[in-house]
């Protein structure tokens, strides 16, 4: 199989499995890992993403690439920007664990993941225009957004690789780790135990209110307020919290 689903209690780990291409992406697999963030398992709270062996994810699976007329390769991109929506706003929070190559797609990839660990060997890149292409996969829009447009157009003009510290200095990872498996899985237990519409809103509502003018944006972070406030999780964390006790949270 080419994602490996491993459910654990509240936590469900996916592995991308063609180690003998380094993890590269082709649409069979991507649909897999969309569907799933799409229908998670009943009761899974958090998903972990990795790779098979010592890469994340080099990218497109150019061998299986096909000759596309204009309107056909614009289709293909826009049917990357609906699988990794579903990846980031399927509702699950989703913590990307990588090692080696987090290159091109694989970065669209992670991108589209909330949280990410790297191990020190990582490389961040994207090197579309070495071969004559363009980013497709939403990196224009993820990447750009962590890292900014003027060191993203650097970035895809040179092809240039950042190393697992400086990606993180950038953003493109969030924590450095020998072992980015261990830290994942003891990030995931942490926002397993969330109230449930905080992690919604953390999902859902960050990336659109920064998308969204200053006066809307403000309006859309008050009505995610008095939703999760007014929640019996929010009743349950201020009792807990006079009892001086940890929540239990539905």
């Amino acid at each position: 199989m080419s994602l490996l689903i491993e459910i654990d209690g509240p936590l469900a780990i996916l592995t991308l499995n063609r180690p003998e291409k380094r993890n590269a992406m082709n649409d069979a697999l991507l649909a897999e890992l969309a569907g799933f963030c799409a229908a998670p398992p009943e009761g899974v709270k958090v998903a972990v993403l990795t790779g098979e062996g010592a890469h994340f994810c080099a990218g497109l699976d150019l061998s299986e690439q096909a000759e596309r007329s204009s309107d056909a390769a614009m289709a293909h991109s826009r049917m990357w920007h609906d699988q990794l929506n579903k990846v980031q706003f399927g509702g699950l929070p989703m913590i990307a664990a990588m090692r080696g190559a987090v290159i091109g797609g694989g970065l669209e990839i992670a991108s589209a993941c909330h949280v990410r660990v790297a191990a020190p060997d990582v490389q961040f890149q994207l090197p579309e225009g070495k071969r004559g292409f363009f980013v497709g996969g939403g990196a224009t829009v993820r990447v750009g957004r962590i890292i900014g447009p003027d060191r993203l157009t650097e970035m895809m003009l040179t092809g240039r690789i950042y190393g697992a510290d400086e990606g993180a200095l950038l953003g493109l990872c969030h924590y450095v780790d020998e072992d980015p498996m261990e830290t994942a899985r003891e990030l995931a237990g942490q926002i397993a135990s969330n109230a449930r519409l905080s992690n919604y809103f953390a999902i859902q509502g960050v990336a659109r209110i920064n998308a969204m003018a200053p006066e809307e944006g403000l309006f859309t972070e008050a009505l995610c307020t008095a939703l999760a406030q007014t929640s019996p999780d929010a009743e349950e964390g201020f009792r807990a919290f006079l009892e001086k006790r940890t929540p239990n949270f539905e």
